[in-house]
């Protein structure tokens, strides 16, 4: 997924926001620029909000001169659908100009305009969400898109990079993953699992990481898939090992869910997402919020003192996700560091850290 330079650029940017916490620099920034769109997902409901609104092009650029941004920094271009967005090829325009280290995210529905605009505006990497084969997809998004993804893989997968995005979620299988990561293989391209998360922004309606009890008691109707929730090394399948960073996210996810696992969330000091009607959250997990971008500077919002305060305080106390946006960080930079430097060390300015409930134990040593 990521290569040398990737890890270098990222350790050596938590350096410099760990000593100099007022002068902090994105390591990636994501623009929800709408919560327009085209899917009606059953694992998010943007596409039901209302009133619809779109961070404009003028407000993005404006925000791309923040002192915290860099050429270093990568954006992420979502939604919503993002091209559904009105200004969607004028942005795309100005960062194909100005900031080539932009990603774009697609639900592909649009195929031929996503193919036209890879070729057009090539992205740093394109990321495509599939969770399933086509009766999966149906259900799952309330939309007939496989097909559509799939041409969308054969269209662009010579031009730019293409990410598979799969989340492993209650309306979903193993059996789905199995076969997602089977389409990878075919194509010869990235996949990134995540896990059903409550999202704020999302408007997520089922409880995400439920005990299998309150699974069990649910109506036979409503009763969600609770596999998801049994991400042990018997049930994932045999050929997420031959993918680059998925098998331990998963894995590690039961040693969290059943309180053993604990890290740090230093992902907050460098990554950041805006919501379509300006608010920054501290993360993607707490409602907690920095500030809104119509009322103050990106700068002021992410290095202001009551900021700093926050994300010293979440750091070290949160534990309450797993998400892919934010618990991936530690578990490359940790078991990075762990490949040359001995636990204990790391600790002495990481802070305390466990895999799972022998603190005593490495990344190597749980995993394998």
């Amino acid at each position: 997924m990521y290569n040398i330079k990737d890890y270098v650029n990222r350790g050596l940017m938590f350096a410099n926001n760990t000593l100099f916490p007022r002068r902090k620099k994105l390591s990636t920034l994501m623009f929800y620029s709408t919560n327009l769109c085209n899917s009606k997902c059953k694992h998010c409901f943007v596409w039901a909000q209302r009133p619809v609104v779109h961070i404009s092009k003028a407000k993005m650029v404006e925000i791309m001169s923040s002192k915290c941004v860099s050429q270093n920094t990568t954006i992420g271009l979502e939604g919503g659908e993002f091209l559904l967005h009105p200004e969607a090829n004028e942005i795309l325009q100005w960062f194909s100009e100005n900031h080539k280290n932009f990603e774009l995210l697609s639900n592909c529905l649009q195929a031929r305009r996503v193919i036209d605009t890879v070729k057009k505006y090539p992205p740093k990497r394109l990321y495509l969400s599939l969770d399933g084969d086509r009766e999966t997809y149906l259900y799952m998004r309330g939309a007939d898109g496989f097909d559509k993804v799939i041409q969308v893989i054969e269209g662009c997968k010579d031009i730019v990079p293409v990410s598979l995005m799969f989340t492993l979620s209650p309306y979903n299988s193993f059996d789905d993953l199995n076969f997602v990561v089977e389409i990878a293989k075919k194509y010869n391209i990235d996949i990134r699992i995540g896990i059903y998360n409550n999202i704020d922004f999302f408007d997520t309606v089922d409880t995400a990481h439920v005990p299998d009890t309150k699974q069990k008691n649910q109506d036979k109707d409503t009763r969600l898939n609770s596999n998801y929730l049994h991400c042990s090394a018997e049930n994932i399948p045999e050929n997420v090992k031959d993918t680059s960073e998925n098998y331990d996210f998963l894995i590690l996810y039961n040693e969290w869910r059943t309180g053993k696992l604990k890290l740090n969330c230093y992902s907050i000091f460098d990554s950041l997402v805006i919501h379509p009607n300006g608010n920054v959250p501290l993360c993607q997990n707490l409602d907690v919020k920095l500030g809104n971008i119509y009322e103050k500077s990106l700068d002021s919002i992410y290095n202001s003192k009551d900021s700093i305060e926050l994300q010293k305080k979440y750091a070290k106390t949160c534990n309450q996700c797993w998400i892919n946006f934010h618990r991936k960080y530690d578990i490359v930079l940790l078991r990075s560091l762990e490949k040359f430097i001995p636990k204990p060390i790391i600790q002495l300015f990481y802070g305390k850290y466990r895999w799972t409930d022998n603190q005593k134990l490495t990344y190597k040593q749980v995993i394998s």
